[in-house]
């Protein structure tokens, strides 16, 4: 599992609450916090100054009061215990999935299903609103077929799933669960 955490863990940008212009960055790395903020400020004294920037390592920024009250003042409590739980080596790492792998698993999902998980996070929403999500799961109907494929190409393969989706229908063995996807439960 290690091999899916690259080395930049966590990356999120952002600017300061009102009147404020000031930007900031928090970067989590797998061995440390790095803060960084930029003054903006319309005076001829404060032109050109470089950004402040702050390194602590995983174990410092846990105790580091100050440093977690500007996260949290910037990007809120969501973001500063999100940042403390990759301190403390508690990584999310459905979220780190390989797309293919993603692809796979997702195979297995009702439509519902489906819809539950692009609530879980940004990533999850892309994904399975992406084409590529779509055409896989397109192409794994058991009814599939070239005139499907053409008309999928031309209309996409989101909207061709949707629109003609009573061509994807099917029911699994005792007729009693709709399923939309390229499997069903077999006995």
């Amino acid at each position: 599992m290690a091999s899916l955490l690259g080395e930049q863990l966590y990356e999120i940008t952002g600017q300061g609450l009102p009147p404020e212009k000031d930007f900031f960055q928090l970067i989590i790395s797998q061995n440390e916090v790095i803060w960084r903020s930029w003054r903006i400020s319309l005076r001829l004294g404060s032109w050109g100054a470089p950004p402040k920037e702050e390194k602590v390592f995983h174990q410092d920024f846990l105790q580091h009061n100050t440093l977690q009250k500007e996260i949290t003042a910037v990007f809120g409590q969501r973001i500063l215990d999100y940042t403390t739980l990759l301190c403390k080596g508690q990584f999310d790492y459905l979220e780190r999935l390989p797309e293919d792998i993603l692809l796979q698993i997702c195979s297995y999902l009702q439509l519902k299903e489906v819809a539950q998980l692009t609530q879980v996070s940004h990533k999850f929403r892309e994904f399975c609103n992406s084409e590529k999500f779509w055409e896989h799961r397109v192409r794994n109907m058991p009814n599939f077929s070239s005139e499907m494929e053409v008309l999928c190409g031309a209309m996409g393969w989101k909207m061709s799933f949707f629109r003609h989706r009573h061509f994807f229908l099917y029911y699994n063995k005792d007729n009693t669960n709709m399923r939309y996807g390229c499997f069903s439960s077999q006995s």
